[in-house]
């Protein structure tokens, strides 16, 4: 830990850096860095926002991504709480938005039973963001009007019951951490009848290891195995995936294999 004193009262921030690319925080969220006693990080955050907190600040990784459980969420409330009575304001800094499935709300409760303040500045969620850099709006007058952001995998390991009842409907359906789960996913749209879906599947999203893989239900576990796309990575389930420039050469591709 660097040598630094308290020179504030106790407060947190909890800041969304975005889906990855470090020029996609906000504004506000970068004032925070700068003004931080102390920086909570997690493993989805771009190294390079790391340069912008003060040299003096203290910088803990925390992890908190699938697969790497280096802190449980408990002792990073624990750690938040302590920093902010010891040095002052605490910035937790999340990848995409705190409240999208950051278990943001979790740590201000911590915070509030210790009286410490807490302020929020959102984050461009992987949820929204990510399909749109591929040009994939998540709605689209005349192909969906809402969307589904859905947990690939609860806390019990099972596949989300909503995943079943969002496959029922025509909304875009966007699961986050729910690649080690796409056979059984997939398996479930294809219940529905949904076999001829558009999907598409976003490795990395606005980094530099982006890679996206279109196709449909019935074939995009094949590609996604084709292509060696690993985690993090979302999936979208959607009539508006078929938007995507790529796309068009997947119809053609299907068309000819069943002889249309």
């Amino acid at each position: 830990m660097n040598d630094i004193k308290k020179n504030n009262a106790p407060r947190i921030t909890l800041v969304g850096a975005g889906p990855g690319d470090p020029e996609l925080i906000t504004l506000k969220g970068l004032k925070a860095l700068q003004g931080a006693d102390v920086v909570l990080y997690d493993a989805l955050v771009g190294e390079e926002l790391l340069q912008f907190i003060p040299p003096n600040a203290t910088k803990v990784y925390v992890g908190k991504r699938s697969g790497d459980h280096s802190y449980s969420q408990e002792v990073v409330n624990r750690l938040m709480v302590d920093y902010a009575l010891n040095f002052g304001h605490v910035v937790r800094l999340k990848g995409g938005d705190s409240f999208v499935f950051g278990r943001g709300y979790e740590e201000l409760e911590f915070a509030a039973a210790y009286r410490i303040p807490v302020t929020v500045i959102p984050g461009i969620s992987s949820s929204i963001g990510v399909p749109g850099l591929q040009h994939i709006p998540v709605t689209h007058r005349g192909l969906s009007e809402s969307f589904w952001v859905i947990t690939g995998t609860t806390s019990s390991g099972e596949v989300s019951h909503d995943v079943y009842q969002a496959a029922q409907t025509k909304a875009t359906v966007v699961v986050l951490m729910g690649l080690k789960k796409l056979k059984e996913i997939v398996e479930i749209f294809k219940a529905a009848g949904k076999d001829k879906l558009p999907v598409a599947i976003i490795q990395k999203g606005s980094t530099q290891d982006e890679k996206l893989v279109v196709g449909n239900v019935h074939n995009i576990v094949d590609k996604a195995q084709q292509e060696t796309i690993t985690a993090p990575a979302i999936l979208v389930f959607g009539e508006v995936v078929s938007l995507h420039p790529s796309y068009k050469s997947i119809v053609k591709e299907y068309a000819s294999v069943i002889g249309e």
